[in-house]
């Protein structure tokens, strides 16, 4: 089901990218092979989330950044189980990709050389900027599968026939605007597009990822912010110029390291959206640039402490659930205790953790601890969590005790 929604829903034009449909049924791919060989849940979670990062390894020729992904992003931490099993399962899926397309970069770009120092300042606000849009971003599509679920009285399949309708009245008259937007960005990576119209592109293609996601169609956000974060880069390398002459020759490259810019705020994987963006264009000269814009993005992003989107849509996800969802055997989850958390000070016997919840393991810097219950937990500390069916709550109160009070913006 996945595969035929994700190739209609990509195939009609909507918004969307490959990545979400590869990564999920990789995911699927890895628990299948966990329950065939009957492994323990914690060697379960870890090939599950190595189908994960060779799903995005395959979807984008991309090995490095399916393992940054499944270390940055999914498992959080280096064992060597882990880098063992994500290493594998990365090189065979892009090994194989390779074998079946090509052993081209996903994205034709050409060579630039390294922009000079004087122009890392222009970076640097590009990277702010990405991480104030960022944070829009994420609000904006989780305000989006709001609107989307107060209208579920209608028929389920009524809010896909509106926004096909809709991008397919687009279409008729903007074809490049649908998809994944490969062919837009190509455009953008060229450098060919004036300033004047990249305001309007961004928004358009804003307002079609967030309702081609928001309906529930099958697909993922990859693609289609790497076409946002282009365009904006874009448009600061344009206006580079005018505050520093002479010192920005290939705007177009401003458009490369907007990508992962805008990826690094939006997902909070800084890393990965490096190691991606180099492997998807080559364009390993951009590499000082690169860590500039993404610390920015990063930077901005978590100051405002608004949530990485795929933590964001878990939460969203079990919220909607009386418990944890399908939750038929012990799951194993990571939770980090945030500087001013309820729990930040306090030993494990006082947070009141309900029956069937238990601490594994907790991480403190480089060192790995078993708790006891006069352990006493510190801001920073990651938690390594089994619960029960029978105490789906406890997800709840770790979510609660661990996160940090939010700052309103």
């Amino acid at each position: 089901m996945k595969f035929v929604g994700g190739v209609v829903g990509i195939g009609s034009g909507l918004a969307l990218g490959r990545e979400g449909p590869t990564v999920q049924l990789g995911s699927a791919l890895g628990a299948a092979v966990a329950h065939g060989l009957r492994v323990s849940p914690r060697e379960r979670q870890t090939l599950i989330a190595a189908g994960a990062g060779a799903g995005l390894a395959a979807a984008f020729n991309a090995p490095l950044a399916g393992l940054t992904f499944v270390l940055e992003e999914l498992q959080r931490y280096f064992a060597p189980a882990v880098f063992g099993a994500a290493f594998v399962a990365a090189v065979t899926a892009d090994v194989l990709t390779r074998s079946l397309t090509s052993q081209l970069p996903v994205f034709h770009v050409a060579s630039a050389p390294t922009p000079p120092l004087v122009a890392l300042p222009m970076f640097l606000v590009l990277g702010l900027l990405a991480g104030v849009l960022g944070v829009v971003f994420n609000r904006g599509l989780l305000k989006t599968l709001e609107l989307f679920t107060r209208v579920r009285g209608w028929p389920a399949s009524l809010n896909g026939v509106l926004v096909g309708a809709a991008v397919g009245l687009l279409g008729w008259f903007v074809p490049t605007a649908l998809g994944g937007g490969q062919p837009l960005l190509d455009t953008v990576l060229k450098g060919y597009m004036p300033l004047a119209h990249i305001p309007w592109w961004f928004l358009l293609r804003f307002g079609l990822t967030m309702i081609s996601y928001g309906c529930g169609a099958p697909g993922g956000i990859f693609a289609p912010l790497l076409v946002l974060g282009a365009l904006l880069g874009l448009a600061v390398g344009q206006l580079a110029p005018l505050v520093l002459p002479g010192t920005v020759v290939h705007p177009e490259t401003f458009a490369i390291v907007g990508m992962a810019a805008y990826f690094a705020a939006i997902v909070r994987a800084p890393l990965t959206g490096i190691v991606l963006i180099v492997e998807m264009t080559n364009s390993y000269a951009q590499m000082l640039p690169l860590l500039v814009a993404c610390f920015a993005a990063y930077a901005v992003a978590d100051f405002v402490m608004d949530r990485p989107i795929y933590e964001a849509l878990l939460e969203r996800d079990l919220a909607h659930e009386t418990g944890l969802p399908n939750l038929e055997a012990p799951v194993i989850l990571e939770f980090t205790v945030h500087k001013g958390a309820r729990f930040a000070g306090h030993m494990v016997h006082e947070i009141a953790l309900p029956d069937g919840c238990v601490l594994l393991t907790l991480h403190r810097g480089l060192s790995e601890l078993t708790p006891t219950t006069h352990t006493r937990l510190e801001a920073g500390d990651r938690l390594t969590v089994v619960i029960t069916p029978q105490a789906a709550e406890a997800w709840h109160v770790l979510r609660e005790g661990c996160d940090a009070p939010r700052i309103r913006v």
